[in-house]
């Protein structure tokens, strides 16, 4: 079935054009209230034409929180009279079980996870996701799409997809969340279990050194504030189906702090690849010092500092796996150091190359994406 087309920002914002002339010259001009609620009415000043903005959004009737947390309820394993009465319960709305329907079928396009719904209940019920809350300075809702992570696993190699799911799995175990606090960071040594995979540094190099573990006072470097020289990339900007999904997503926020959280939600909920949000991962010097030996291109110090952060989005698909990050005013930034970190510390911990991750930054407008390993190893070039 084709995309519809994209959603670009649902939330009421005002639009950037008109929608009959594509002039810019736009103003508001009050409100106009249906039986469930007020929506911003827009003139244009080039062809004295009225609208109201949410276009592409369908049954905007229903507040659009309403229709984007049906599609999630739905697609968390919930039936329809189910969902009914969920939203009754929670947003005080009635909806009728045939409007839900025609929402189901009318966002099909996007809320790819619809596919593979009915075998993910066979074997999940509604217990499609297990989270933990993890206390790094400050709260993240670390959240794995069970039925997700078994039911694509052929997205990629299976033996990367094993190693993926494993250091998922060992966040919710023996995890060194001690990294991650500012007053005790520093590199963990207790002695690891044998075929400990989310410890393993990269391609089997030595374990942290005594120096590394008498630091256990220094505090962790972040990677949204990691600024390193790296070499020429090409970085891709095209439409994607997280755009759309983004544009849903933020439907769901009541204020700007719920804008990350809430389009996470909605991905894990409904998109088909997305198997994990707030994803916690470190890099450690030794780890870092190791891709050097490997011939990679990489200005960061090999520091007893742990580099930290929490990847908001890991999807598999067409044999890589994604890690994405949703940055508000996607075009104006550039965090391209941020995501390479991320590369490389899953790869660290995972025991996974470089090779086979792909990043990008995203919001509902835009997205950009691009191979870490390009960015830390030279390719070769034709003799």
């Amino acid at each position: 079935m084709p995309r519809s087309p994209s959603l670009g920002p649902t939330i009421q914002s005002k639009p950037d054009i008109c929608p009959f002339c594509d002039s810019r010259q736009i103003v508001k001009r009050g409100l106009r209230r249906n039986s469930l609620r007020h929506l911003q009415i827009y003139w244009c000043k080039d062809c004295g034409r009225y609208f109201v903005s949410l276009l592409g959004l369908k049954g905007v009737k229903y507040p659009p929180r309403v229709i984007a947390r049906t599609l999630c309820l739905y697609n968390l394993g919930y039936s329809q009279e189910q969902t009914v009465r969920r939203l009754a319960s929670e947003l005080r709305i009635n909806v009728p079980r045939r409007t839900i329907s025609d929402w189901i079928a009318g966002y099909r396009p996007i809320t790819t996870f619809q596919r593979l719904r009915a075998e993910a209940l066979r074997q999940y019920g509604q217990k499609m996701i297990r989270e933990r809350t993890l206390d790094h300075q400050q709260a993240y809702e670390f959240k794995v799409h069970l039925a997700k992570l078994t039911l694509t696993a052929h997205a990629i190699p299976a033996e990367a997809a094993a190693r993926v799911e494993s250091y998922l799995f060992s966040v919710f175990e023996d995890f060194p969340d001690h990294l991650f606090q500012e007053e005790a960071a520093g590199i963990p040594d207790r002695p690891e279990a044998p075929g400990d995979s989310s410890q393993d540094p990269p391609h089997n190099s030595p374990q942290n050194s005594p120096r590394e573990s008498a630091q256990a006072a220094a505090p962790p470097m972040r990677s949204s504030k990691s600024r390193f020289e790296i070499l020429p990339l090409a970085r891709t900007a095209k439409q994607n189906l997280a755009n759309d999904l983004a544009a849903m997503g933020l439907l769901l926020a009541r204020k700007n702090k719920e804008r990350h959280p809430s389009v996470q939600d909605f991905m894990l909920a409904n998109d088909s690849c997305t198997v994990a949000c707030e994803v916690p991962v470190y890099l450690t010097g030794d780890e870092i010092a190791q891709y050097k030996r490997q011939g990679f291109f990489l200005d960061l110090p090999e520091s007893p500092r742990p580099i930290t952060g929490h990847i908001d989005v890991v999807q598999v698909r067409n044999g890589m796996i994604h890690l994405l990050d949703y940055k508000p005013k996607a075009c104006e930034i550039d965090p391209v150091n941020q995501l390479l970190v991320y590369a490389l510390a899953l790869g660290a911990r995972a025991r996974i190359p470089v090779k086979m991750f792909k990043c990008a930054w995203f919001d509902e407008k835009d997205y950009f994406e691009f191979f870490p390993l390009h960015a830390v190893m030279a390719r070769p070039t034709r003799a």
